[in-house]
């Protein structure tokens, strides 16, 4: 499964939201990658790896995830990109 997610929070994916997206990834089973729209994927459950990406606020991700969980886990991972820091 793959989606398509615009980054809301101000900060992009970084320090509290890119926290929150990993320690989100971790709770589901699938495989989940990450990457910005045009480019190559890399494991989502990395902190290193997501701020590493150096998205910000208004730019879009890639979303994989592979497993009996990938719907839900995309689902919750869009939420954490979706919603602005300090609501939710």
């Amino acid at each position: 499964m793959e989606r398509v997610v615009t980054v809301v929070p101000e900060a992009g994916l970084h320090a509290r939201p890119a926290s929150k997206f990993v320690e989100t990834v971790n709770e589901y089973d699938s495989d989940i990658k990450i990457g910005r729209e045009d480019g190559d994927l890399a494991p989502a459950g990395s902190m290193l790896t997501v701020t590493g990406l150096g998205v910000k606020s208004g730019e879009t991700v890639r979303l994989v995830a592979e497993g009996d969980d990938a719907e839900a886990a995309l689902d919750a991972l869009e939420a954490v990109l979706s919603t602005p820091e300090g609501e939710g």
